[in-house]
């Protein structure tokens, strides 16, 4: 296999998509740890043309990939990411309704599809309202809080297939949800979606939403550069009981440590690197190994390398 070929990536993106495309792209911004290196090549598709182009990039140069939502449940690498990494622009950042069902771009943000619920009356998302996620980014890994999840309410999805250009419609059942994941392709692309709502009291709407995102500043440390939950709760238990239980609140690394707010959750102090983070995420492993014979499971994504 040919050496992957970020020139000829370049050239394929710049020729179809212009300024658009970019290079050496940083991407801590577009975390909500703040941390982490640049994209050699970087994409803000408006179209699904673009996102063919993005497609024929990767097949002719043989160039990794990384589709990033609103970046939360990511640490990106300090040496950054070394091939084309994609974030779906305002052309995939719409809703729509039609009875009870609402249809939505990529783009769009879960709190503010929400909102559109909100708006029409409709339940069903009301866990939502709180969750920093795009509407892409929660399907693919089926967010969820407060007992609920997004395997519940949706209906369809649209993908785009990265290894062959080819869009696709999906049904629930096909992307194979889970706990916190889905069987979705790691090639596809969620462009769209949509989500069955029932209709509903606003008013009891307004004061679930209202109550969900009390007790995310309530038990969150959201003023804090953070990427959300580390760890998926292991069955029957919470990871968050785990670490605490095993003395590591405030436990650090670098300019990284355990909150004292909620044991689940890692926090950036200022001159933090992806290295002390991945490097407590290790400890906080062994340490709740020992004491509690659990194997915890990062719910976070790491792109890029680490380690060596």
């Amino acid at each position: 296999m040919s050496a992957p070929d970020l020139t000829l990536a370049e050239r394929v993106l710049r020729e179809a998509c212009g300024p658009r495309c970019r290079t050496r792209f940083p991407l801590a911004p577009l975390t909500t740890f703040r941390i982490g290196g640049p994209a050699a090549i970087y994409l803000e598709p408006d179209s699904d043309t673009d996102l063919e182009a993005a497609s024929h990039a990767i097949r002719e140069a043989g160039i990794p990939f990384l589709v990033l939502g609103k970046g939360s449940n990511v640490l990106v690498s300090d040496d950054g990411f070394p091939g084309l990494v994609i974030r779906l622009g305002k052309g995939y950042r719409w809703a729509a309704r039609d009875g009870d069902v609402l249809t939505a771009g990529g783009a769009m943000t879960l709190p503010a599809l929400a909102g559109v619920a909100l708006r029409h009356a409709l339940s069903g998302m009301e866990f939502a309202a709180a969750i920093p996620a795009s509407v892409g980014g929660a399907v693919r890994m089926n967010a969820g809080a407060h007992g609920h999840e997004m395997a519940e309410i949706v209906e369809t999805i649209d993908v785009h297939r990265l290894s062959t250009g080819a869009s696709e419609a999906l049904t629930a059942p096909e992307a194979g949800f889970g706990y916190r994941n889905s069987g979705l392709p790691a090639d596809a692309v969620v462009t769209g979606t949509t989500v069955r709502l029932e209709r509903g009291d606003p008013v009891a709407i307004r004061a679930a939403m209202d109550e969900a995102r009390e007790w995310r500043r309530r038990t969150q440390p959201l003023a804090e550069p953070n990427c959300g939950s580390v760890f998926t709760n292991p069955s029957g238990d919470h990871a968050a009981r785990l670490i605490d239980a095993a003395g590591l609140k405030g436990l650090a690394v670098g300019g990284a440590h355990v909150s004292q707010k909620h044991a689940n959750f890692i926090v950036a102090d200022a001159g933090a690197r992806a290295a002390d983070v991945a490097t407590l995420i290790e400890l906080i492993q062994r340490r709740v190994k020992e004491r509690s014979g659990v194997d915890l499971e990062p719910e976070i994504r790491f792109a890029g390398v680490f380690g060596g």
